[in-house]
């Protein structure tokens, strides 16, 4: 197979109750499987990397970053942001670093 060549496999899952009555609703359910796989992994958190959870060393990470930032809505998206509770350095194009806070 050249690497042109797209592999590809059927994938299965299980789906009780509400989750299948709503895809059994979907007229074309592989498509909008695929389409949210994709968006999924596409938006996966860069933390846990999707686990949806944070091991030891990711929450002293966090636990550290979060000593240093703040969660806040931005005033023009309202999107949740980060916001710097203090700066520790400047850097020549305006940003800024935060002393390394190193794992222990």
């Amino acid at each position: 197979m050249s690497s042109t060549e797209k592999k590809s496999a059927v994938i299965t899952f299980k789906a009780e109750g509400k989750m299948l009555e709503e895809l059994n609703a979907i007229p074309n359910r592989s498509e909008f499987i695929r389409a949210a796989l994709l968006n999924a992994l596409s938006e996966t958190c860069p933390l846990c990397g999707g686990a949806g959870f944070l091991n030891a060393k990711q929450r002293q990470h966090w636990e550290n970053f979060t000593k240093m930032h703040t969660v806040r809505h931005c005033r023009k998206c309202d999107a949740l942001t980060f916001e710097c509770r203090e700066v520790k350095e400047k850097t020549p194009g305006g940003g800024h670093r935060h002393k390394e806070e190193c794992c222990s």
